[in-house]
């Protein structure tokens, strides 16, 4: 699985490799996490990188906080509901320069960064989502509103990061890895039809590094250079 990432390089940086613009403040991420807004490329609108919320709310979801799907499963998007019309037509690219896995081991589960040479960005394969509260879609949130519902009537936007099979360097972390695209497939895995888009989802078969880090990512609160440090 994917359940963390970095992104911390220069905002011109990301802007001249993606060919897109930000529109909003970037902030570097070295420990971004499910629920988090973060940075996506979408089909819809390539040429902006917007934020949206990490963890897919299906549209047809009576409740957000009864989905939250941060990752999903290559060999099955097509088949599930959750996931199927987002692949027909809601794919972005999550852009990244690490991942995070961890291993347990005998003093217990220590985290790695996964990254390509030189901390290169890349591409995550992601699909994206907008949902909104059925009493929206019904036209009746403007009546008997509280103003108590923590967020719970508000349109979202969120998103889901692609796994596949790893890997011989990520296969000895974990079981799964994130798709990571070749530059040339990005736009493809934007606009490509569901047949040839599915050619895109194999493994990564670049150079990348691992390294052991410590284990202050575990919680979603530190967010400092310091993480990406080996020990």
């Amino acid at each position: 699985m994917c359940g963390r990432y970095s992104l911390f390089a220069p905002p011109a940086d990301i802007e001249a490799r993606f060919d897109a613009a930000f529109d909003f403040d970037f902030e570097a991420r070295y420990n971004a996490a499910p629920s988090q807004s973060l940075p996506v490329i979408t089909g819809e609108d390539p040429d902006t990188i917007q934020r949206m919320e990490w963890g897919l709310v299906p549209s047809f979801a009576d409740d957000r906080s009864d989905h939250g799907y941060i990752n999903a499963r290559a060999e099955t998007l097509a088949e599930k509901r959750s996931f199927a019309d987002a692949y027909e037509s809601r794919r972005c690219l999550v852009p990244a320069d690490g991942m995070y896995e961890w291993v347990e081991e005998s003093g217990g589960k220590q985290p790695y960064r996964v990254a390509l040479p030189d901390d290169a960005l890349f591409a995550m394969a992601g699909l994206y989502e907008r949902w909104e509260p059925p009493q929206r879609q019904t036209g009746l949130g403007e009546f008997g509103s509280s103003g108590e519902s923590g967020g719970q009537d508000e349109v979202i936007e969120t998103f889901t990061i692609v796994t596949t099979e790893p890997n011989d360097t990520v296969g000895e972390l974990h079981h799964r890895m994130a798709v990571i695209l070749d530059r040339e497939e990005e736009s493809q895995w934007l606009t490509a039809d569901t047949g040839a888009a599915a050619d895109l989802l194999d493994p990564y078969d670049g150079p990348m590094r691992t390294y052991p880090i410590s284990t202050a990512v575990n919680s979603p609160s530190n967010d400092s250079p310091a993480l990406i440090e080996e020990v």
